[in-house]
């Protein structure tokens, strides 16, 4: 018999319990504030639900919690549908603020041509 090897030993379940994965899921941001985001996705998210977002700003990459504000589809080609969803920060840490801010700031300096 093999040696128990975890700290606290587990509880079989009688019956049912569900719960949820969280999996990252690729994504394309079209628009971006210090408050939010517009992103598009090939699957629907529903409306006030909360997401983990992993946003590669630059040579920064930031995990922003998000609330969905809004969600319809926005394409459909052939087989494949495009939704269309905003996105509300909820709560982002200071450093997180500061470099989604940092990438605005840099992305409007770079259209001033400056």
């Amino acid at each position: 018999m093999d040696e128990e090897r975890r700290d606290a030993p587990r509880v079989e379940i009688l019956g049912e319990l569900r719960g949820e994965i969280m999996v990252f899921q690729p994504m394309a941001i079209s628009q971006i504030s210090p408050m939010g985001a517009q992103i598009e996705t090939p699957f629907p998210l529903h409306l006030n639900s909360l997401h983990d977002l992993r946003l590669t700003l630059g040579k920064d990459s930031v995990v922003v919690k998000g609330r969905i504000v809004h969600s319809s589809i926005s394409d459909v080609e052939h087989e494949r549908v495009v939704y269309r969803s905003g996105v509300e920060f909820v709560e982002p840490s200071a450093r997180v603020a500061k470099v989604i801010q940092q990438f605005i700031d840099s992305l409007q300096a770079d259209r001033r041509g400056v």
